[in-house]
C-alpha cells in the first residue's frame, strides 16, 4: 500500500466515471502515469481497466477498491428531486463502503469529491471559503447527504488513509448534460426563465480545470488532507449574463422572462408537491426533471462565488482555461 508515502503515482480507482467530469478525472490520471481503474454501472467502453458495479453493493466495492493505492470517489446520486433513502444509500452509505474497503486493506489515499452546496445555507456566499458542512442546514436531499458523506470521509483522515474533500462549483464543459444541457433543452422550448433580475454573482467551473485540481488533490495529499477545499474558475459574471452565454455559445435564444424571487420560490414549492405526488399516485405521470424547485429558485437568485487563495496555495494550481475560452469550447 502506498499510505501517506511520497509518491505521484500508482493504482488508483475513479468512481462514477461515466460521467463527464469523472471521465475527464480519469484520463487526465492516466496522462500523468496512473494506473486507472474506473467504477461504473455499465460499461462505456474506454481505455481503462473497468469494474462493473453500483457504491449501493458493498462486495462490488471491496472489489473495485481491493489493491488500489487510492480513490477519486465522485459516484453520487445528483438531482433535485427523488426518494431521500436513495441519496443516503448512494450518496452517504456508499461513502463509507469507499472507506470500509480502504480500510480492510490497510490504507490509501482518498479524494472525497463534494460540493460547495454542503455549506450553503440559503443566504448569499460572496467571496466565501470552504465553510463547514452541515447535514442540518443545507438545502435539498443532494447537499444534506453530500454534507454527511464528506463530514464522514474528513473523519477517516489518518497518516494511513489521507483524506482529501475537494467541492467543485458548477461544473461544465462539451459534453455537458447536467447544467449546460438542461439550460440548452429548456432556452429552445421557451421555458427558461431567470430568478429576479439576474444581477446576482455566480462563479463556475470548467471541466478541464476541476479534473486538474482533483489530481492536484490527489498528488498533493500530503499537505491537502484532512482539508475541505472549494474549486471555481475565479471568474464569478452576474448569473443573467452567464447564462446568456451559455444559450449563445449552444445556438440557444437567451432567457427574456424574469420571474420575483418570491413567486419563484413558491413556483417551485407547488412543482415540489406535484412531483412528490405524481410520485406516489398510480396513473400520474412521474415528474423527474421538474423545471423549477425550491431550491433551483434560491440558487439562481443568491450569489455563490468563492475565495481561492486557499485552494490554489494548498494544491498549487490555478486554472488553466478561462471562462471565455471554455465557453469557445463549448
Amino acid at each position: 500500500m502506498v499510505g501517506a508515502e511520497e509518491r505521484m503515482s500508482g493504482r488508483v480507482l475513479v468512481t462514477g466515471a461515466s460521467g463527464m467530469l469523472g471521465g475527464a478525472v480519469a484520463d487526465l490520471l492516466a496522462t500523468r502515469g496512473w494506473d486507472v481503474t474506473v467504477m461504473q454501472r455499465r460499461t462505456a467502453g474506454g481505455r481503462h481497466r473497468e469494474v462493473l458495479g453500483d457504491v449501493r453493493d458493498a462486495e462490488a466495492v471491496a472489489r473495485a477498491v481491493d489493491g488500489q493505492d487510492a480513490v477519486v470517489h465522485l459516484a453520487a446520486k445528483v438531482d433535485v428531486v427523488g426518494p431521500w433513502r436513495d441519496f443516503v444509500d448512494i450518496n452517504v452509505r456508499g461513502t463509507r463502503r469507499v472507506i470500509e474497503a480502504l480500510r480492510a486493506q490497510g490504507g490509501g489515499r482518498l479524494v472525497q469529491v463534494s460540493s460547495p452546496s454542503v455549506a450553503h445555507t440559503g443566504s448569499s456566499l460572496a467571496g466565501a471559503g470552504a465553510g463547514p458542512a452541515s447535514p442540518m442546514h443545507a438545502r435539498g436531499h443532494y447537499a444534506r447527504t453530500k454534507a454527511a458523506a464528506e463530514l464522514f470521509a474528513l473523519a477517516a483522515d489518518t497518516p494511513d488513509l489521507p483524506v482529501t474533500a475537494l467541492r467543485p462549483h458548477l461544473v461544465w464543459g462539451p459534453g455537458d448534460t447536467q447544467l449546460v444541457g438542461r439550460i440548452a433543452q429548456r432556452a429552445r422550448q421557451g421555458r427558461l426563465a431567470l430568478v429576479g433580475p439576474g444581477t446576482t454573482l455566480v462563479d463556475t467551473t470548467y471541466v478541464d480545470n476541476a479534473a486538474a485540481a482533483i489530481v492536484a488533490a490527489l498528488e498533493r495529499s500530503e499537505v491537502a488532507h484532512g482539508q475541505a477545499l472549494v474549486v471555481t474558475n475565479g471568474e464569478p459574471r452576474p448569473i443573467g449574463e452567464l447564462i446568456g452565454d451559455i444559450c449563445r455559445a449552444v445556438g440557444a435564444p437567451a432567457p427574456r422572462l424574469h420571474l420575483p424571487t418570491p413567486l419563484a420560490w413558491g413556483l417551485g414549492a407547488a412543482v415540489e408537491g406535484v412531483t412528490a405526488l405524481s410520485a406516489r399516485v398510480p396513473g400520474i405521470p412521474t415528474v423527474t426533471q421538474p423545471p423549477l424547485t425550491r431550491f433551483l429558485a434560491e440558487q439562481l437568485s443568491t450569489a455563490h462565488w468563492f475565495d481561492q487563495r486557499r485552494t490554489r496555495e494548498v494544491l498549487d494550481w490555478r486554472p488553466a482555461v478561462s471562462l471565455d475560452e471554455g465557453l469557445d469550447r463549448l
